[in-house]
């Protein structure tokens, strides 16, 4: 990664962004709730209203570059949980049903049929409508929508694996069902796992900022990017700058998330990793 440098610079930004998203509001205070009405939507660039205000102020006069900071642990959270559970239901039932196949393997492909049959969104929109649009709700009904990728992608890469010598030698000198999936399955399909949860992880995001862009995301007092662009549209012909940069924010990182996962995907396949060692060896 040292010497892929759209990577390194990806990888260096979400760090930063996490860092400041886990540690950010521990120092800021009160600085990103406080109202001033004095700087109501102050433009961004001038630095003599204080270093916080330097992105602008919002329609409260609250600083936006403490806004962002603390709406990127919403947003993070949110992301990250969705993924994490996503992951979790469709990895392990994913493997029951690419190992076992038969009836159990038909039912769960058959449940996921269901689920995919209805638009992602606009099953969120509805689930959102009838029910609180609280964080715990929007984590839930995007994570339900995410599971199928998961429970697909695993299926598939475990009915191939499982033909493997390997497995078989496995199972012929009487490992049980568990040590053969966890043992020996579960790491050959955990590389192509980590890049679908980075590439789900940036989709997830934008998922969210469209449900909140919509009315029907995170509430207040709780804050988001997406919130923070919804709060902005109403004003994008007198103060851009409210809606520009949390949508930055966005833009940034799903491209880095897009950036790194293709780098490992291309680390984690044998196939393709032979990019990167020609790369080492032409520079050394």
């Amino acid at each position: 990664m040292l010497r892929d440098k759209f990577a390194l610079v990806s990888v260096s930004f979400l760090l930063l962004v996490f860092v400041s998203a886990v540690l950010g509001p521990l120092f800021l205070g009160d600085i990103g709730t406080s109202m001033n009405l004095r700087a109501r939507n102050a433009p961004p660039f001038e630095l003599e209203r204080g270093f916080w205000y330097i992105l602008g102020g919002d329609p409260l006069g609250r600083s936006i570059l403490a806004r962002i900071i603390l709406a990127a642990q919403t947003t993070l959270l949110i992301a990250g949980s969705t993924v994490l559970v996503s992951a979790t239901v469709g990895v392990t039932l994913g493997l029951i049903a690419g190992y076992r196949g038969g009836f159990m393997s038909d039912a769960i492909l058959r449940v996921t049929d269901i689920i995919m049959s209805f638009p992602s969104l606009l099953l969120a929109l509805v689930v959102l409508y009838v029910f609180d649009p609280s964080v715990l709700n929007v984590v839930i009904v995007l994570a339900v929508t995410r599971i199928p990728v998961f429970l697909r992608t695993t299926r598939a890469e475990v009915m191939e694996i499982r033909s493997r010598m390997f497995v078989i030698s496995a199972e012929v000198t009487g490992a049980s069902v568990f040590r053969v999936v966890t043992r020996h399955i579960l790491p050959m399909v955990a590389p192509t796992i980590a890049t679908l949860m980075t590439i789900d992880f940036a989709f997830v995001m934008l998922a969210e900022a469209s449900l909140s862009f919509l009315g029907l995301g995170v509430q207040a007092p709780d804050v988001t990017w997406g919130v923070m662009v919804s709060e902005g549209r109403g004003y994008l012909a007198t103060a851009w700058w409210l809606s520009f940069w949390p949508g930055l924010a966005i833009t940034l990182v799903t491209m880095s998330l897009n950036i790194v996962s293709n780098w490992l995907r291309i680390a984690t396949d044998p196939v393709q990793r032979w990019r990167l060692e020609s790369e080492v060896n032409s520079n050394e």
